[in-house]
């Protein structure tokens, strides 16, 4: 009998808190994990790459509050791969500072067990940039220096060590010592350095929540208290806390402290939660939604035969595009399958997913839904007696605006499922503490499915109490029928379909939130 395999550990730097922060070597590793082992201060949503059927445990440690213990995790990564998984240990920052990463990697070593570094950004940096704070720049600061603020079992930074620190002419960077800064100022003051000198505490460095004061040194620890600062965070000490009235960008951005719940399909990329936090928003993503493609049957060949014969080929999603090819594909057919095929998107997005196969679109109506599809299409339809009929290839749950209207005026519509739209487990209490956390701005519903989905999630007594509350932004006219329809407030709509539109009608609506000058 062959021995069991062993497995492999990768130490990978989770960075600051900012998910795109990952390094790419490290959303890689974590794509092939069959274990990922977290700490605390690594974003959850960097959970999500690690695949479907991968474990996620935490071991996470905070001041007084060990899930695990040191040596238990690292008697558990030495165990699972023993065990023969890939086993991603994922830690807030860089791995080798002040991350333990260090005796991790020991641990390892002793056991034989085979481990890779994937480094991280630390946010002894990421923070500090965040917060408009070069840690070196010249003619200010030539060098900088990290220090943990606990030398050993949690005992805060000794006397002797503040006044080495203090005679060096370098930025300081502090981790770990928002809850000792008052010692921290005065050791440094008493040992000669000036309590004039500019210093900053960052807080949630990175994430949406960022929050930073720049004082002076003498004023800093009075200056946290008030502005109720706490952990986690760090501080800096050095002229270079002055540059932030200068260089301050991600707390100044249009929508920062604003949060919103961006309610999608898990397969569809975060491109309306990524342009909102691009302005400074906490887009926190609600995935509701699953695409299962249909396999190729016969009745898909027997509709890819008839394309020749088919008058108009009508795509509804860009969903339905990518679904369409793949099916093409396994059908050993490609985009010249439609030649002689009239084509028609229901908007710009359809369009652009058809053009990226090679396929221009006949026909995209100038307001882009089902309705204003089929008022379009009918007159080329008639145009010259043509009446081949229409192939209308989408999801299995489809609405019946379009099959419907093209029956009522004669016109054959064969409708061609290619995928389903699955609901994900979810449920009520979790999207109730979604809306809660931290009080939502508004939900973000991008179709009308994500509406009744979300609404699903509620039994029947308590979506009556929560509809009324709940400010929907809505992508276009049919999302607001909807939303209207379930008994939400429509707070927003986009004038038209298209997540640019919507991003820019929520700024316009709530872009004076992170405007101002830092403190």
């Amino acid at each position: 009998m062959a021995a069991p395999r062993t497995g492999k550990v990768w130490l990978v730097g989770a960075g600051p808190g900012d998910p795109g922060l990952l390094t790419l070597r490290g959303r890689d590793v974590l794509a092939r994990a069959d274990a990922v082992v977290h700490d605390l201060l690594a974003n959850p949503e960097l959970l999500e790459l690690a695949p479907a059927g991968a474990r996620r445990i935490n071991a996470g440690k905070r001041a007084g509050a060990h899930v695990l213990g040191q040596e238990e995790t690292n008697a558990l990564l030495v165990r699972l791969a023993r065990a023969g998984k890939r086993v991603v240990r994922l830690k807030g920052g860089d791995p080798f500072v002040f991350g333990r990463g260090g005796e991790e990697a020991l641990a390892l070593a002793a056991a034989g067990v085979p481990f890779e570094v994937v480094p991280g950004v630390s946010s002894g940096v990421a923070a500090p940039a965040y917060a408009g704070i070069p840690i070196t720049h010249r003619g200010l600061a030539t060098a900088a220096v990290f220090v943990t603020g606990q030398e050993r079992s949690g005992r805060p930074l000794r006397s002797a060590t503040l006044a080495r620190l203090a005679g060096l002419d370098a930025t300081l960077v502090f981790f770990m010592a928002t809850g000792s800064a008052e010692r921290v100022a005065e050791g440094l003051i008493r040992a000669g350095k000036s309590g004039a000198t500019p210093a900053a505490c960052v807080t949630n460095g990175t994430l949406p929540g960022q929050r930073t004061v720049v004082a002076p040194l003498k004023d800093l620890p009075r200056r946290m208290r008030e502005e109720g600062l706490g952990a986690p965070g760090l501080l800096v000490v050095g002229p270079v806390a002055g540059l932030r009235r200068s260089l301050a960008w991600f707390e100044t951005r249009p929508l920062f402290g604003r949060r919103y719940l961006v309610t999608r399909a898990r397969e569809q990329g975060g491109r309306l939660a990524e342009e909102l936090r691009a302005l400074g928003a906490d887009a926190r993503e609600l995935p509701l939604l699953r695409y299962r493609p249909l396999p190729l049957d016969e009745s898909m060949r027997a509709a890819f035969a008839r394309l020749r014969w088919t008058d108009w080929l009508v795509l509804t999603s860009a969903n339905g595009v990518a679904h369409l090819f793949e099916r093409l594909a396994e059908a050993g057919l490609d985009a010249r399958a439609l030649a002689g095929v009239r084509v028609a998107a229901v908007g710009s997005a359809t369009a652009r997913a058809l053009v990226e196969h090679g396929v221009a679109a006949d026909l995209v109506p100038e307001t882009y839904d089902g309705d204003h599809l089929l008022k379009a299409l009918l007159p080329r339809l008639r145009r010259g007696g043509r009446r081949r009929g229409v192939l209308l290839a989408r999801a299995a749950e489809g609405s019946a605006v379009l099959p419907e209207g093209l029956a009522r005026h004669g016109v054959a519509c064969r409708d061609l499922h290619l995928y389903r739209a699955l609901p994900v487990a979810r449920s009520g209490g979790e999207a109730a503490a979604a809306l809660e956390e931290g009080g939502a701005d508004g939900v973000v519903f991008t179709s009308s499915a994500a509406v009744e989905r979300f609404r699903a999630l509620f039994p029947r007594g308590r979506w009556s109490e929560a509809a009324p509350r709940i400010r929907a932004l809505c992508l276009g006219p049919v999302t607001r029928g909807a939303a209207e329809a379930a008994g939400m407030a429509v707070d927003l709509e986009s004038p038209r379909p298209l997540i640019a539109d919507l991003v820019a009608a929520i700024e316009r609506r709530d872009g004076a939130a992170g405007r101002g000058r830092p403190s």
